[in-house]
């Protein structure tokens, strides 16, 4: 694992593109991040309820991970959380790769 990431961070200094699916986020960000979802499930009637009765007291003793705006869009391919694609649920750069080997349907590259 550790040479892995050793090999990894050694490529990522070269100056010559990887593909995203190679730069793929932390396994523990995108385990942390669907601990979150869990989370948020869980406590969803109970903040529903407290919201209802605006007990704002008792909305503070959940957790924080019960919130949902604690949750981040992560791409289904790569876990990149940045430039996030929400009608695709992948990041621009997976996008992009994706629909110039027409990969995903109804997309065209746009010319005029």
């Amino acid at each position: 694992m550790v040479t892995d990431r050793v090999c990894r961070n050694e490529l990522r200094t070269k100056a010559f593109p990887l593909p995203s699916a190679f730069l793929m986020a932390k396994t523990s960000w995108i385990n942390r991040n669907q601990r979150k979802r869990d989370t948020v499930k869980k406590y969803a009637t109970v903040r529903a309820e407290l919201k209802a009765k605006k007990d704002y007291a008792g909305l503070s003793q959940l957790p924080r991970d019960a919130s949902p705006t604690r949750v981040v869009n992560r791409c289904q391919v790569s876990g990149r959380r940045r430039a996030f694609i929400r009608r695709f649920k992948i990041s621009r750069l997976t996008f992009r790769e994706l629909a110039s080997s027409g990969l995903i349907p109804g997309v065209t590259k746009s010319s005029w």
